[in-house]
């Protein structure tokens, strides 16, 4: 069985992965908007998994200080994921500013991600209480985000 921390790890390639499909398109020529968007509904989830299941038992275990990190830069993340979707959406958008929107979104994304991962993720397997833990594992396999849930940063 893969341990939480590997497949919360997993979302965050998986997510990373669609928003990169989508500027080697850009890159070609072609504006096809199906990976990008996957990845940031994938990567709004991820964000209400963290918030909902993972942060609130890793806060009691005493990590207050990083998860308040990733509570802000789950914000600016999320303002981010923002923008990138106003400018697909809007008719005629320059493809060159998406681009760019896209790979501002990923070096945000590295840059948490490696915080994340290796502060906080070590302590869904080892602090996790055992009901906390199959929520999040159930969610892991087919929860959905709440319909107009904004993350805290956002707010």
């Amino acid at each position: 069985m893969v341990t939480l921390a590997e497949a919360l790890t997993l979302e965050h390639r998986e997510i990373d992965r669609g928003i990169e499909e989508f500027v080697e398109a850009l890159d070609r020529g072609a504006v096809e908007p199906a990976p990008l968007l996957g990845s940031i509904e994938a990567l709004r989830r991820h964000i209400y998994l963290e918030e909902a299941f993972l942060f609130p038992p890793v806060r009691q275990a005493g990590l207050m200080m990083p998860v308040m990190v990733m509570l802000r830069e789950h914000g600016e993340l999320w303002r981010q994921m923002d923008a990138v979707t106003d400018l697909v959406d809007g008719a005629g958008a320059d493809s060159s500013a998406i681009e760019s929107k896209c790979r501002e979104l990923l070096a945000m994304l590295d840059q948490h991600n490696m915080k994340e991962e290796p502060i906080i993720y070590p302590h869904a397997d080892a602090d996790l209480p055992t009901e906390s833990s199959a929520e999040l594992r159930a969610f892991l396999e087919a929860g959905s985000t709440p319909d107009g849930w904004v993350c805290e940063g956002a707010r």
